[in-house]
């Protein structure tokens, strides 16, 4: 469930018409919501300025909370394989997340990561739009549930819409999969494969649509 409060939300951060360099000199002074407190850094996007194709997942984990990079962890490393067999190079493309900062409960010495709140992911939506906006992709992939609603909405359940382009605000083709975390948290090696595979086949889908050279 949702907290109530509500934050001022990072619009007031990002510097309008800016250009991915200009918005990750911008990004460490985001205050938009209370996540800055706590996390290491603001984990800003990464790529290709003008890729065709921008992978949008939920948030940095504890190793790129620390690094300052996304998807460089274990979930990066599923994400990184299955692009290889999609026939996508990961410098080609564009990964960020919805939300910048690590959103983690402290037990003991361990940061155990938490689903961002609905608030959360509202105030940070600035920085993935001006993320966007100055790409400019041809298709944007969701990774995720949470991406997925930040992009079209509360109501888009991941199972029912997986793998089928929609238009968005932000792209024509526009379609959402599994994030490379759910592979790792598969409950057999059956499943974890089912997912995997599932991963794959719509990062090949993203790809075949993405054919035009920038």
């Amino acid at each position: 469930m949702d907290k109530p409060k509500k934050y001022p939300g990072a619009e007031k951060f990002v510097p309008p018409h800016a250009s991915l360099k200009k918005l990750r000199e911008a990004i460490p002074a985001c205050k938009g919501c209370d996540l800055y407190k706590f996390a290491t850094q603001a984990v800003f996007g990464e790529g290709p300025a003008k890729a065709r194709i921008i992978l949008i997942g939920e948030q940095p984990g504890d190793q790129e909370d620390r690094a300052g990079k996304p998807f460089v962890g274990p979930a990066g490393k599923v994400l990184h394989r299955a692009l290889a067999e999609a026939g996508l190079k990961r410098k080609e493309v564009y990964v960020t997340n919805a939300v910048k900062h690590f959103a983690h409960e402290e037990r003991g010495k361990r940061r155990i990561h938490r689903t961002p709140l609905r608030s959360e992911v509202t105030a940070c939506r600035p920085w993935m739009e001006a993320e966007i906006a100055d790409v400019q992709p041809e298709v944007v992939v969701c990774l995720g549930a949470i991406a997925a609603k930040a992009i079209f909405g509360p109501q888009f359940r991941l199972t029912e819409q997986r793998g089928k382009f929609l238009a968005s605000p932000y792209a024509s083709k526009t379609l959402a999969t599994y994030h490379p975390s759910a592979v790792l948290r598969g409950d057999t090696p059956e499943a974890r494969e089912s997912l995997y595979k599932m991963l794959v086949a719509d990062l090949k889908t993203a790809a075949r649509a993405a054919t035009k050279p920038r």
